[in-house]
């Protein structure tokens, strides 16, 4: 009986492994956020390889991200804010990448490499200073898929300045641009409304107006 005991037990545990394996893989958020970390720790690699401290460009470092950005944009799991973040991660990574040919493609000829240095230092700042985007709906009850849109922005930028988003679902959210969108067409007399989200001073500002265009 012992020994039977321990073969139903090693059978057991050998059962339990795959399934503890899963657990401890990393969310889909916390892939994000090691994307995000790992952009950039890319753009610092670049910059000490543009100042002339490193012999070769972090090839190695621009392939884990570009296989991430892959992997993750293959990931059918992902929910519309997640699909939002990676689109956004994915956006400011392609604009880095054709600075960065752009300023080897410059050295490589012998050109002055200062001005696009520049622009990338410009571009950085202005990723992380200006954070707004804007939407317009003229049927919220029939355009989920700006509704959508609209919801993954929110939960966005209210993630990245830090402040709840458990209490906003969907559903809920869904109702409130609806019954919104119906208002403003009803008293300011617009076929459309367009709904802005900006961030300033750390904190996300939603608003919703008459669409002039």
């Amino acid at each position: 009986m012992p020994i039977r005991d321990n073969k139903l037990a090693r059978s057991s545990q050998q059962r339990a492994k795959p399934n503890a394996a899963a657990d401890n893989q990393p969310t889909i958020d916390e892939q994000l956020t090691r994307l995000e970390e790992d952009m950039r720790r890319l753009k610092i690699e670049y910059d000490i390889y543009f100042n002339g401290a490193s012999k070769r460009p972090p090839y190695d470092t621009k392939s884990r991200v570009e296989t991430m950005i892959k992997r993750l944009g293959d990931d059918r799991t992902l929910n519309f804010a997640q699909h939002y973040r990676l689109n956004t991660l994915a956006s400011r990574y392609n604009s880095f990448r054709e600075l960065w040919r752009r300023t080897i493609q410059a050295r490589e000829e012998g050109r002055d490499t200062a001005a696009t240095a520049r622009a990338t230092a410009h571009l950085t700042e202005e990723k992380s200073t200006k954070d707004q985007a804007s939407f317009t709906c003229s049927d919220a009850h029939g355009d989920v898929q700006t509704v959508k849109e609209i919801y993954a922005a929110l939960i966005e930028a209210k993630r990245k300045c830090g402040e709840p988003t458990d209490d906003l679902s969907f559903p809920r959210f869904h109702h409130l641009i609806a019954t919104k969108t119906d208002n403003l067409k009803e008293h300011l007399g617009c076929e459309r409304v367009r709904f802005s989200i900006d961030v300033e001073n750390g904190h996300v500002n939603f608003k919703a107006k008459a669409d002039q265009k």
